[in-house]
């Protein structure tokens, strides 16, 4: 299948943008020459979970790339000030995941759409009193999700049993497992991916919803009670502080503390082992089943 490209779409839709400036303009270039480089090595994993290591480290390759030769790096300041409009260094993650997915588990993608979606999210009526004699008014309500494992739905509503008339045609994405990409998680962040959570899971109780940052930029908190199943922070460390970030503003500045970005973003890499939790919450999935009745008299519970 053809997976997605929502980092390609954001780099296309950048050189389409007026505001770019012209120095950056190259720059962006020859990051679309670098991402289709990128891509195609992507391809190139071997299958089962042996191409994890690879795989994240083509992607700490890459996004060293954005984050310093062309965003850092730009004798301009659009790129630095712009970069949570533009979405060019999350979106990396976004699209990594589902060829790691993919080549580590191929029978999904041949079953399930596989990378971001729309997701079936609620059920809900707009007929009145008056208008009963017409359809129901099914409608639904879907949220957008930075990476899925789902499948389309197709629905049919009407007053008539035989479908004969009134009937309102529905489609959606229904999500079995969802994730929130994010750059840098604060707690509002982290509230809002929980309300989201409960949506997911008031739609589709047997679903997993996970929250995925790189660096972490609050106060760990528990997800015992939420409907977060977990928190993956994908480079282990927190965000750096605000008294060095502040100087990122401007070229000089940027200049100052390159040395300081740069060890920071060494010293901190995408983990694999992270990588692999994540990807062990999609073989639970796979291999859920009921418990068989033996195994359970054996353990003594279920």
């Amino acid at each position: 299948m053809t997976l997605p490209s929502p980092h390609g779409d954001k780099l296309d839709a950048l050189l389409q943008n007026d505001k770019l400036p012209p120095g950056d303009r190259e720059r962006i270039e020859r990051a679309v020459k670098r991402y289709r480089t990128w891509r195609k090595s992507l391809t190139r994993i071997p299958t089962g979970g042996d191409g994890v290591t690879e795989a994240v480290r083509l992607l700490n390759e890459y996004r060293s790339l954005i984050d310093l030769d062309v965003v850092f790096d730009s004798d301009d300041d659009f790129l630095c000030r712009q970069k949570g409009q533009l979405k060019l260094d999350n979106t990396v993650v976004e699209e990594s995941l589902p060829h790691l997915v993919s080549r580590v588990f191929p029978e999904l993608s041949a079953a399930f759409a596989v990378g971001p979606q729309s997701c079936f999210a609620a059920l809900y009526f707009t007929s009145t009193i008056r208008t009963t004699t017409a359809s129901p008014g099914a409608r639904t309500r879907t949220k957008d999700q930075d990476f899925t494992i789902s499948k389309r739905l197709y629905l049919r509503a009407s007053f008539h049993p035989d479908h004969a008339e009134g009937v309102d045609q529905l489609e959606a994405n229904l999500g079995y497992l969802c994730a929130e990409c994010k750059t840098n998680l604060d707690k509002t962040m982290f509230q809002e991916a929980c309300a989201t959570a409960h949506d997911v899971k008031t739609a589709v109780p047997g679903a997993k919803y996970l929250l995925l940052c790189e660096w972490l930029d609050m106060t760990p908190i528990s997800t015992s009670g939420t409907d977060t199943n977990e928190v993956l922070i994908l480079r282990k460390a927190k965000r750096l502080g605000s008294q060095v970030r502040s100087a990122f503003a401007t070229r000089a500045g940027r200049v100052s503390r390159r040395a300081d970005y740069a060890q920071h973003l060494a010293d901190h890499p995408f983990a694999v082992d992270v990588f692999e939790r994540f990807l062990a919450h999609v073989r639970a999935l796979i291999e859920d089943r009921d418990p068989d009745e033996g195994d359970v008299l054996g353990r003594g519970y279920f």
